[in-house]
């Protein structure tokens, strides 16, 4: 089968590549061995021929259409084309450029627009939303200037495939702003950050509209975390000018299916560091973001200690003991502690003097946020105590330094 396999001077079969991947998964060790070899050996071939002509050989796309063949078959075939496509793009002339990306667009669209199907072919869709970003790469803007507004257009035709366009608007946020510097030079990661920056409006708008319309929860959940990857990169404009983070705090943060992933967000706004951003922060932009930062605190601990808007149930009862909660619940659960150990102790470290100024108008609620982490504190969880305890640090050394007078030397 291998030498039938290797031959590029006949058609491939696909029958022979699906007997050589089933026996990865279900042969007997020697037959696994060998089969893992013969697919090793046909990578390389394929890397090593001129890559348009390869690709001509081996046909993703009847592999990927037909019916007969396993997924773990399609699934070696998507690797063979993202291979291609990462590394040898350039090389491929443009009408197989368009022949790819079309199909690709085509296959995405048409696999997350039935539910049933998108929820059943999870894996394989990660996999294809991964080969569509590297088209992205390669393509936009100057090949693919209506790349943001085509995503964004067609989200608002099904939810399915709007979830499934979020999840693909995340992993390019990814791919520019936290893999670019080993992935692409830094003259492509600088253009793409640019295009990102210049339609984000777009994609602003379209988050909007899913936190406005939408009520599915897969949806919801998925935006957030989108919008968790955009907070340390979008202009603040859009964060503290805009209806988001009142629309997090009130609307979401009280239901227990969200709140991890909004308590996540709120926390990447309340670690922003303002001084960071502008080069040269005059007193009148750092006054205004004083406020913004605030009214944030403000907000957030009044929704956990108090109640949304004041108005009780506190989403955390004053008497819960953390710890016994922590060691008795559910995943989730001990996920929120950790969220909400995560946003005091940030915030407090990035911005505690905002805090004490927020507690001149209302001291108790300072009290309660405080208090609250001091109870976080005692639950049994090495990772949770550090975060707890790196802002103890913070504070203490604060205390210490100020009762003394004296001002530590810079580090």
């Amino acid at each position: 089968m291998a030498d039938t396999l290797l031959n590029f001077s006949i058609p491939l079969d696909v029958n022979v590549l699906e007997q050589v991947v089933s026996s990865v998964y279900g042969g007997d060790p020697q037959q696994m061995t060998a089969a893992s070899q013969t697919l090793s050996q046909l990578s390389e071939r394929i890397q090593g021929e001129d890559a348009g002509s390869a690709l001509n050989w081996f046909r993703v796309d009847n592999i990927l259409e037909s019916p007969t063949l396993s997924s773990n078959t399609k699934f070696y075939a998507l690797q063979i084309l993202e291979a291609a496509i990462k590394y040898r793009w350039k090389t491929l002339p443009a009408e197989q450029q368009a022949g790819i990306k079309n199909f690709i667009v085509t296959l995405v669209i048409q696999k997350s627009s039935s539910d049933e199907t998108y929820r059943s072919e999870k894996v394989f869709m990660t996999k294809l939303n991964v080969i569509l970003v590297q088209i992205v790469k390669q393509e936009w803007p100057h090949n693919w200037p209506s790349f943001i507004s085509d995503i964004v257009h067609s989200s608002k035709t099904n939810e399915t495939l709007c979830e499934n366009n979020m999840s693909i608007l995340k992993l390019l946020s990814e791919e520019v702003f936290d893999f670019s510097r080993d992935e692409m030079t830094s003259a492509k990661a600088k253009k793409l950050k640019e295009s990102f920056n210049a339609d984000f409006s777009l994609i602003f708008q379209l988050c909007e509209y899913i936190l406005a319309n939408s009520s599915k929860q897969s949806l919801l959940i998925m935006t957030f975390q989108t919008l968790l990857k955009f907070l340390n990169w979008i202009p603040l404009v859009y964060i503290f000018e805009t209806a988001l983070v009142k629309t997090l705090v009130y609307k979401f943060l009280p239901v227990p299916a969200y709140r991890n992933d909004v308590l996540a967000c709120l926390t990447e706004v309340g670690s922003l560091d303002i001084g960071n951003i502008y080069e040269s922060v005059t007193s009148e932009i750092g006054a205004a973001y004083d406020q913004h930062f605030e009214a944030l605190f403000t907000e957030v601990a009044t929704a956990i200690c108090v109640g949304v808007g004041g108005q009780p149930p506190p989403i955390v009862q004053p008497d819960t003991d953390m710890a016994a909660a922590f060691n008795s619940g559910s995943d989730t659960d001990q996920t929120f502690i950790q969220n909400l150990g995560l946003f005091f102790s940030c915030f407090f470290r990035q911005h505690l003097p905002i805090a004490e100024k927020a507690a001149h108008s209302n001291p108790t609620l300072l009290q309660s946020a405080m208090g609250l982490l001091v109870l976080i504190s005692h639950v049994d969880d090495m990772e949770l105590f550090k975060i707890c305890l790196e802002y103890w640090n913070v504070l203490t050394s604060d205390l210490y330094h100020t009762e003394c007078q004296f001002q530590p030397p810079p580090q």
